[in-house]
């Protein structure tokens, strides 16, 4: 369905006379210089996706590397503290602030005592 030419007229009118800011009319529409091809476009998200990858490997080398560290870290002094309390339990390292975990005492005099009954 067309228009009719009084339709036509009223709206040719009303785009003409249109208000527009005094900022819209000193804009000046230009076709950029430079236009991509679909295959430069291509290389350069090709280009984009290999240094996005580049940058991925490097930073999971780096956040496995110092997890490495520091689960040495963690495991040296998980070790070292273990160590601390059994040798302190065999009575080999002194007890620290008055905290007396030797069980070898508890050992040895459970033992004498049966000994000591049995000879009897």
């Amino acid at each position: 369905m067309g228009k009719s030419p009084s339709q036509v007229t009223m709206i040719n009118n009303i785009v003409k006379h249109f208000p527009i800011s005094d900022n819209f009319a000193n804009v000046e529409f230009k076709i950029p210089k430079n236009v991509y091809t679909t295959k430069e476009v291509d290389a350069l998200i090709a280009g984009a996706v290999a240094k996005a990858r580049e940058i991925d490997e490097a930073s999971m080398k780096k956040h496995n590397r110092e997890a490495t560290i520091i689960s040495m870290i963690l495991g040296f002094t998980t070790l070292a503290l273990f160590v601390d309390g059994l040798l302190r339990m065999l009575g080999i390292i002194p007890p620290f602030m008055d905290l007396n975990v030797n069980i070898l005492d508890k050992i040895e005099g459970d033992m004498l005592l049966k000994l000591k009954t049995m000879i009897k």
